[in-house]
């Protein structure tokens, strides 16, 4: 995976006629980050992925895929969505279905194991963010309100400010998530209201 994205991630940043500099400074990450990024070898967090793909306009679903032409329909099999995190427990994060720019979407299957925790920074101003157990329990926090979800139960948050997803129970628990990024790579981003 990580191959496959430095590859995605350098075709893009040629075809905008970019330096390794310029992708930089734009995603607010490291040159070293970059290089890194685009030789594979590393594993980024999601965070940094996040502020690559936005730099270059294609949105996380898009960096995670091997560019090809798109169908009407785009069907992920069970087993074939993106591990884009994982914990030492066992825990992963799958992005497992996504769309283009400029409004992103994306869907992720979660499963936390014991003592799992996520924790999120921010992503870009007017993200939002929909979750929903289907087992176990998870507790969310969102800007240090903490709330505890049980199966069937569901949440919708702010993703511009820092949130996590923790298993404080014996037993593995799984949701889904749902992301939505307005205007990845227009230019056209909405307003940070905090700003």
């Amino acid at each position: 995976m990580a191959s496959a994205i430095g590859i995605r991630v350098r075709l893009e940043r040629q075809r905008r006629g970019w330096t390794l500099d310029e992708l930089a400074e734009s995603a607010g990450v490291s040159r070293r980050m970059v290089v890194n990024v685009e030789q594979g070898v590393v594993n980024p967090s999601v965070g940094t992925l996040l502020r690559i793909s936005d730099a270059l306009g294609i949105g996380l679903p898009a960096l995670v895929e091997i560019p090809k032409p798109q169908p009407l329909l785009q069907v992920t099999r069970q087993g074939g969505g993106a591990a884009l995190w994982t914990s030492d427990a066992g825990g992963r994060g799958v992005l497992v279905a996504g769309t283009e720019p400029p409004d992103v979407v994306e869907l992720w299957d979660w499963t936390l194991n014991p003592a799992d925790q996520h924790v999120s920074e921010p992503h870009a101003p007017g993200t939002k963010e929909l979750l929903q157990v289907q087992q176990g329990t998870i507790v969310v926090v969102v800007d240090e309100q903490a709330v505890t979800l049980e199966p069937g139960d569901a949440v919708a948050f702010p993703g511009d400010v820092g949130h996590s997803y923790a298993n404080h129970g014996v037993r593995p628990a799984r949701f889904s998530l749902a992301v939505f990024e307005p205007g990845v790579g227009s230019g056209h981003r909405p307003e940070d209201p905090r700003a």
